[in-house]
């Protein structure tokens, strides 16, 4: 593998080696390797990135976001889609998938084998517990079909058919966790236009076992609806999913008018492939924007010890 000093990187990507230190020091954009009289080394990976980041920072979004992305999802806001040989190869983005299962799970799926793929689901789930296969099964795996069904490599019956195969293990999982009466609430669900709803479950599985009672109320809702389901629920934090598209021309009014409709002390969290295109929006209604399920996780940990104001 070949490795490359700073300056070099500094001429390849066109930033300043001062810059390059800083997203490394500052926000862990990249780990170089070190030299053995300490310098730092940059790999063919470590540039792609850079160059990746350089070119989202150039759009006008701030290197404290981007540097939380993966590659796959820097190059959906950047409107490529990730290259097929990346997809074929089970790049799961920042969810790190158990191989034998997720290859067991995406060869049922091709033959639309209903039989088979419980059967791996429930063995991954014995194998893996709860969160095991949520995290390392069915979040990667729900990853990798979107992909899959973008690039053309399989079709929408077999997405669709892993994604209700899915929904049925994380409801059940959901159901499980029992939260006190007195647990702070919370709803769930993606805005209209984002009719996949698979991220909003997992997003509520992963909350209720934070000790959450989880209000999930469906994909694709209206401003004025999710407005109204905090109301009603009195939840004081509400979690959104926005998956695909990453080009809805009205999804950004959408997030306008709910944020002016939402109580000043709710708090709002987005996860999801697409949410990066929307970040301006987001931003302006005070939304925290999340990379992954350990950004969640550390996330529902602090708004329970200590919640803030939006």
């Amino acid at each position: 593998m070949y490795t490359f000093p700073i300056q070099t990187v500094a001429e390849r990507t066109g930033l300043s080696a001062h810059a390059i230190r800083a997203w490394e020091r500052r926000y862990g954009a990249i780990a170089p390797a070190r030299s053995p009289g300490r310098h730092r080394m940059y790999s063919e990976a470590d540039l792609h990135r850079l160059n990746l980041l350089a070119e989202a920072c150039r759009t006008g979004r701030q290197i404290s976001a981007l540097a939380k992305m993966s590659n796959e999802h820097l190059l959906l806001l950047l409107g490529r889609a990730p290259s097929p040989t990346a997809v074929e190869g089970g790049a799961f983005s920042r969810e790190a998938g158990d191989g034998a299962f997720c290859t067991q799970v995406l060869e049922a799926v091709r033959r639309l084998d209903t039989l088979s793929l419980d059967d791996v689901l429930q063995r991954a789930q014995v194998s893996l517990g709860d969160q095991g296969l949520l995290r390392r099964v069915i979040t990667p795996m729900a990853r990798e079909f979107g992909m899959l069904w973008r690039t053309g490599q399989i079709t929408a019956a077999q997405e669709h058919f892993f994604s209700a195969m899915a929904k049925v293990f994380i409801w059940n999982m959901t159901r499980q966790y029992r939260p006190d009466a007195r647990a702070p609430k919370m709803v769930v669900g993606t805005p209209v236009g984002q009719h996949h709803e698979i991220g909003a479950r997992i997003v509520s599985a992963v909350a209720a076992n934070h000790g959450w009672n989880v209000t999930y109320v469906g994909a694709s809702l209206p401003a004025f609806e999710l407005a109204g389901a905090v109301q009603a629920s009195g939840a004081s934090a509400l979690v959104l999913s926005i998956v695909f598209p990453q080009d809805d021309p009205t999804l950004p009014l959408e997030l306008e008018k709910l944020g002016q409709l939402l109580p000043q002390n709710i708090q709002v969290l987005v996860g999801g492939q697409a949410s990066v295109a929307y970040l301006p929006a987001l931003e302006s209604m005070g939304a925290r924007v999340l990379g992954s399920l350990d950004d969640l996780d550390s996330e529902l940990d602090s708004m329970r010890r200590q919640p803030r104001s939006r």
